[in-house]
Order: C-alpha cells, then sequence, then structure tokens
C-alpha cells in the first residue's frame, strides 16, 4: 500500500507544510495495519519517532471519509501534561478539516466540555481520572456521547502494564463500550514495551479483536551515554590511583561550583552551564534537594538562578512554567524532575539528560533517556551516582556500591537484550474490584446482585477472581454501611460508601498521602504531608520556607521565604525492581568487563567493588560470614521474590535455624544472626522451598498487609489472599533457593 497516497487530502497537505520528504517506517507500518485489518493496533516505537502521527494520520483520514456520529476518538494519556502538549499538535492538524480536539481534564474550561457534550464530535482527550468522573456524573450521556465511537488510543501504554491504574483504565474502556453500545479499536502506543506479545494480549482483553504489531527497522539508536561515581565527601574513588587504559578522559569543568559543593551535585552544575538539561531524581524529596543546592550555587557565584522545578506536587502554575520554559529553544534554563517529565511531552531541544542513582527500572531508564535526542540529535544521559564513605566499622555489604551496579544493569541489559519489563498480569486487583464495585453502583443506581456481578466481575482484569470472593466482598460492604440493601432485594451505594465515592480522590485508584495545601500569600506553592509546627522550616518548590500558619480543618499551610537547606517529605514511594535486573547486576561483579560509559570514579569505584566482591566468597555461595554469628545473604532476586524469600526465612525457616535480628534492604541483601552453620542453612531452607505450602502461610497471623489504595475498605481475608497470591513471587523465590 501506498501510506501517503492513502491519506486523506488535507493529511497530504499538512506533510507538506511541515516540510516531510517522506514518512517514517512507523508511519508506513502504522499506515498498513490501520487501513489494511479492522484489529487493534500496537505502536512500539523509539521517543520522537512519530508515533503519534503515524495512529492519528490513518484514524483522521478514515474519520473523514465517514464522519462519526458521535466522539470517533476517545485519547487516553496519563498526564494532564501529555494531553494539553498533544492538543497542540492534533489541533493544529485537525482544525483546517472542522474536526474538534476538546480536552476533558480537571484544568480543562468547562465551557468546551459543555459544548462536547451538547454536540459530540471528534476526539477526546482524557486522563483515566477523568474518564472515571465521566463514567459516575455523566453516565445518562455516555450513549449519545460515545455510540459510534471508532477509536481508543492509549497514549505511553507501557505506564500502564503493572499496576491498578492500568486494570482501571481497561476496565473503564470496557464499561465504556457496554453502555454505548460501540466497539471501537484500540491502538497503543509506546517507546518501551519489553514483551510485545504479552502487551498485546493486554491491550485486546475484553475487546473481542485480535492486536496487530507492525515490524518495521526503526533504524539505529545512537547514545550518548556517561555514568559517573561521586562519594559525597572527598577523596573520591580514582584519587591516588591509576586509571585502567581505555577509560574516557573526564570533560574538563565548563565553570566552577562552590568549593564545598556536594561533589555530584558540584558536576550537575558545572555540567548544565550554558545547556539547556533536565534532571532526573527518584523522588520529590531528592528533586527539591537538589534543585536547592543548585539554585544555592548559583547565588554564591552571583549567577543569575538557571534551575526550575517540576513535580507532582507542585501547582500547575509552577509545573506548566517549566513546561513552557522548556519548549522555548532559546531558553538555557535545566529543570530537576521526577518521573512528570517521564513522559511523552515535547520538551524542545534538550540538549541532555542527568540521571541522580539509578532508576527502577529499564523503562524508566528510557523514557527519562528519550527526552533527550529529539529533532535529529543523538539522545544523552549523565547518570550521576552517590554514595557516602563507609566507615571503618562498616559491614561487608554496605561496601558494595548497589546504585552504580543498578545503572549499569539497566544499561546492559537493553543493550544486550533489549529487555524491559513485561506487563504484570497475574494479580488479584481486590482494591481495583472495590473501587469498580462502588463506581458501577454510583453510575447505574440500584441493582441486584445478580446484575452487578455480572458487570463488575466479567471485566477481564478479574479473571482471576472467583463469584465466592465477590460474594466475600459484597457481604463485607454491606457490614460496613458502603453498601446497602433496598427492600426489593437491591444494591445501593450506602452512606459510608457515599462519602468515598463522592470525594474527587475516589477517582483515583493509586495511593495518596493526606496532603496540605502550601500557600505563599497569594501564591499556592503545591502540596506537602504531614505539615511541620509553626516556626518551622519546609522545603517546596526548590526554596526553603518558614511556617506561619498550619489550618488543619482545610489543610492549609502559609509560609513566607527564608534562606537555607532542609530536607522535604513527600510521603513513602517504593521501587519495584525486577529479578532479571539482580540477576544482571550479579553479573556486572563478576565479569571483567570495562563497560566504554564508565568516567574515572566509577570505572575505581567499580574495580573496588569487584576486588571486594572475590575475596568475599560472594561468587561461590550466596551467603557471607560477617563475623560471630551474624551472616549476609545476597540473593539476586527482584522486589516480590525477595519479599517472598524474607518470609520463608522468617516464618517456616526461624525457628530452625535459630534466627535473629533480620534486617534487609530490599532488594540487594539480608543480614541476621543464626545459631546454625552455613552447610545446615542451605539444608534447611531448601528443605522448607521444597515443600509444597500454600502462599498464605507467608503471610503472619495478624497481618493485613495494606498494599493499594482502597484495600481498607476490603475483607481481611481478601487482603490476605490477594498479597499472598498477587504480591509475593513464590515460584521466583523457589527457583531461587533450589538453585543454591
Amino acid at each position: 500500500m501506498n501510506v501517503f497516497e492513502r491519506y486523506a487530502p488535507f493529511i497530504q497537505d499538512y506533510i507538506y507544510r511541515s516540510g516531510w520528504q517522506s514518512l517514517r517506517a512507523v508511519q508506513n507500518a502504522a499506515g498498513d495495519a490501520i487501513f489494511g485489518t479492522e484489529e487493534n493496533v500496537l505502536l512500539t516505537a523509539s521517543t520522537a519517532s512519530g508515533k503519534t502521527e503515524a495512529a492519528f494520520f490513518p484514524i483522521l483520514t478514515l474519520l473523514d471519509e465517514d464522519p462519526s456520529r458521535t466522539v470517533g476518538v476517545l485519547y487516553i494519556a496519563p498526564l494532564k501534561a501529555l494531553i494539553n502538549d498533544q492538543f497542540e499538535r492534533l489541533n493544529e492538524l485537525c482544525e483546517e478539516q472542522g474536526i474538534t480536539v476538546t480536552r476533558w481534564h480537571g484544568d480543562a474550561a468547562q465551557s468546551k466540555k459543555r459544548k462536547l457534550l451538547r454536540k459530540p464530535s471528534g476526539i477526546l482527550q482524557i486522563t483515566p481520572e477523568s474518564l472515571e468522573s465521566l463514567m459516575i456524573n455523566k453516565h445518562m450521556e455516555i450513549p449519545s456521547l460515545f455510540h459510534d465511537l471508532r477509536f481508543i488510543v492509549i497514549d505511553e501504554i507501557h505506564s500502564l502494564l503493572r499496576a491498578d491504574r492500568g486494570l482501571q483504565t481497561f476496565c473503564l474502556m470496557e464499561r465504556l463500550c457496554r453502555v454505548a453500545g460501540c466497539n471501537p479499536r484500540r491502538i497503543g502506543l509506546s517507546a518501551t514495551i519489553g514483551n510485545p506479545e504479552l502487551a498485546g494480549e493486554f491491550l485486546s482483553a475484553g475487546s473481542g479483536r485480535k492486536t496487530i504489531i507492525p515490524a518495521f527497522d526503526g533504524g539505529r539508536e545512537v547514545w550518548r551515554l556517561s555514568m559517573e561515581h561521586f562519594y559525597n565527601t572527598a577523596p573520591q574513588a580514582d584519587e591516588g590511583k591509576p586509571v585502567p587504559a581505555g577509560t574516557p578522559p573526564m570533560e574538563p569543568p565548563s565553570d566552577t561550583a562552590p568549593v564545598s559543593a556536594d561533589p555530584g551535585v558540584g558536576y550537575i552544575f558545572e555540567h548544565t552551564r550554558g545547556r539547556k538539561c533536565l534532571v532526573f531524581t527518584n523522588s520529590r524529596e531528592e528533586c527539591e534537594s537538589v534543585c536547592q543546592l543548585l539554585r544555592q550555587y548559583c547565588e554564591a557565584r552571583r549567577e543569575p538562578e538557571r534551575f526550575l522545578i517540576h513535580h507532582g506536587n507542585l501547582s500547575s502554575s509552577y509545573r506548566e512554567s517549566a513546561e513552557e520554559e522548556m519548549k522555548d529553544d532559546e531558553s538555557l534554563m535545566s529543570v530537576c524532575a521526577t518521573a512528570t517529565l517521564e513522559l511523552g511531552i515535547d520538551i524542545g531541544r534538550l540538549e541532555r539528560a542527568f540521571q541522580i542513582d539509578a532508576p527502577f527500572t529499564v523503562s524508566g531508564f528510557l523514557q527519562r533517556m528519550g527526552r533527550t535526542g529529539r529533532r535529529g540529535d543523538p539522545s544523552e544521559m549523565w547518570f550521576v551516582m552517590r554514595e557516602d564513605h563507609q566507615e571503618a566499622r562498616a559491614m561487608l555489604p554496605d561496601s558494595i556500591p548497589w546504585y552504580l551496579l543498578q545503572g549499569i544493569s539497566l544499561v546492559q541489559l537493553y543493550a544486550e537484550e533489549r529487555f524491559v519489563e513485561p506487563p504484570r498480569l497475574d494479580r488479584l486487583p481486590y482494591s481495583l474490584l472495590y473501587h469498580q464495585t462502588m463506581s458501577t453502583l454510583a453510575s447505574h443506581g440500584e441493582m441486584t446482585p445478580g446484575e452487578l456481578a455480572s458487570r463488575v466481575l466479567t471485566l477481564s482484569c478479574f479473571h482471576r477472581i472467583s463469584q465466592e470472593d465477590y460474594r466475600i466482598l459484597l457481604r463485607h460492604l454491606i457490614e460496613i454501611d458502603h453498601v446497602n440493601r433496598t427492600e426489593n432485594g437491591g444494591l445501593i451505594v450506602g452512606l459510608a460508601g457515599e462519602r468515598i465515592v463522592n470525594n474527587y480522590k475516589f477517582l483515583a485508584v493509586f495511593q495518596e498521602n493526606i496532603e496540605y495545601t502550601v500557600r505563599a500569600g497569594s501564591e499556592q506553592l503545591g502540596t506537602i504531608v504531614k505539615p511541620p509546627p509553626v516556626g518551622d522550616k519546609i522545603a517546596i518548590a526548590g526554596r526553603v520556607w518558614v511556617v506561619e500558619e498550619v489550618d488543619h480543618k482545610r489543610r492549609e499551610v502559609f509560609c513566607s521565604l527564608v534562606k537555607g537547606n532542609i530536607p522535604a517529605y513527600f510521603g513513602d514511594v517504593a521501587g519495584d525492581i525486577h529479578t532479571h535486573i539482580l540477576e544482571r547486576m550479579r553479573r556486572v561483579l563478576e565479569e571483567d568487563v570495562q563497560y566504554p560509559y564508565l568516567m574515572p570514579h566509577a570505572v575505581c569505584r567499580l574495580a573496588d567493588a569487584r576486588e571486594v566482591y572475590r575475596k568475599s566468597g560472594m561468587p561461590q555461595r550466596p551467603l557471607v560470614h560477617l563475623g560471630g554469628k551474624m551472616w549476609a545473604l545476597f540473593p539476586w532476586l527482584g522486589t516480590y521474590a525477595f519479599l517472598a524469600l524474607e518470609r520463608l526465612l522468617k516464618i517456616r525457616c526461624g525457628q530452625r535455624l535459630g534466627l535473629k535480628g533480620l534486617q534487609s534492604r530490599r532488594p540487594y541483601y539480608i543480614q541476621f544472626t543464626m545459631q546454625v552453620g552455613e552447610e545446615e542453612f542451605f539444608s534447611i531452607v531448601r528443605e522448607e522451598a521444597e515443600q509444597d505450602f500454600d502462599a498464605l502461610e507467608l503471610v503472619y497471623p495478624k497481618e493485613i498487609p495494606v498494599f493499594e489504595k482502597y484495600d481498607e475498605y476490603v475483607p481481611e481475608e481478601l487482603v490476605r489472599k490477594g498479597f499472598a497470591y498477587g504480591v509475593l513471587d513464590i515460584d521466583g523465590m523457589r527457583a531461587c533457593v533450589l538453585g543454591w
């Protein structure tokens, strides 16, 4: 098929106006799949490869040839910022042809939403949470809005493959299609899919269609990559040592950070001057800390401030200011950010990304590096690994540079195997089951238990949940007044349930802390958790503020700007690391390879770690004697298999081993004292792992392992069951132990 000739004339005109000489491989492949079949399509191609146009050019052509009588395309994206960015691009493409593009999220204009409800047409862009709101609050409008819906486009689909938010999105798609009586094709877009076949299954679930994954030559990826290591105080790892041959020379500083600088942050300060860069951190706390330091260095050197900040707890005005600055090709400001700038917002000609420590996933690494290298330049990322010097009395596990190993492992796994984390499809999402039950009742009104079960339990993501489990949940919800029985035997939302459902926070299924809005005069800075008392200081928006008043009733904190440097706190964030990453980390210690992207400090720090690894006996056995009765276990397991091993040791082996004082730094190592020797340890642990025990035996007798947002409203027996069978990776743990 000549895809260009198949496009509608207004699409061809747009391509001419844009000065394109030819279509990219992904656009030809997508055109063949969308024009030539009636199936779902999963497009996987690198960042900035033109996936959005690849999907929308044929979709808009088909809509132009046969206009939809309602909304024709539902575009779902994980971030409002991504919707805003794509809105500008799609609007430019659709405006002349009279195809309307409507944004529907918390910050979008109500007048545009009302206009769409009066005359549904074109493209609707929405987040999962706003779609949930639409299903509850505009339930009667769903058929008139969507009965002729042709396509659902899911952008950045990889971000929805491993958590409840993704399952919620697919539940909503299925529910919408049932209520509206439509059967749209699904188009998934992503730059980082590890197992396309599994992701294709996920995309198709409940749609009655297969998924086509077009194959095409995406061209050769070119990266500029460096990884440097810093101790937070002198000396550095290579001081007084010869640097191994082949190590790249360190780029000379373009300016000098203050003498007392944190060396890693000083390195970033030096290498962002005169460039537009992103500085990624793994937490909002670290993002605030790094931005404070970088701004202080500007002040110490009497330079204009050149650092902005972007994370989920900042007010939309702060975030949007940073996004606009990034889009300005003339700007030389840099932005300290978390995962909020990881997804596909076009932030212009970005020269370089920095990553402080290692992300948790290969997917995260690829997304962050993909922010750079747009408009023809190679992607460029500089890793900056930081750690404290070990005390002389420190135990062996503290002498291993875990983040350095993790960073190398992420890079090598993708370079060698194109490995990216697969979707998690085998969970028991009881928290989401509660949420979708309450949402369905809130939107439909009174239903019999059978009707409710037929609408909720048949959603594809609940395929592992039995009717008996659902009965247990419904009985419990009646007991706690979240659901009431009517005189006719029907079910409706109860009084306690209404308080949950009517709160706007019900729309989201991801965990949220209780947050306080922070204000300085008329300016809204963002939100924090656990506000300190009046007179104490807080860190937000890259600056330090003194608290003047805390209104607990309205959850507001009033403050004023001061100088200083303090840590921020926005709530706990856990990392989920795949077993394959840990296994590759072990190989990094075992192989005698010089990775070309390691800089001088990192080369020497890795050499030190390999020496420690060899001398400790770790290559032979995962259990290392630390002295006396103290031992360290290095299982090289991902987060959920590691968690299962911890529990096997404590619950099933603890007494036989005489185990005490077990401490773990998940998922790297476990330290403990025990009464038995090495051989007996392996014998006992292997014997217990081989037994055919129930996974529920690895849950403590009175433990209620609340993991997800709505677990507190789920019966205790189901929470325990969901954790045991849906979270703990018993098979991964067992395979590891039996391989010792």
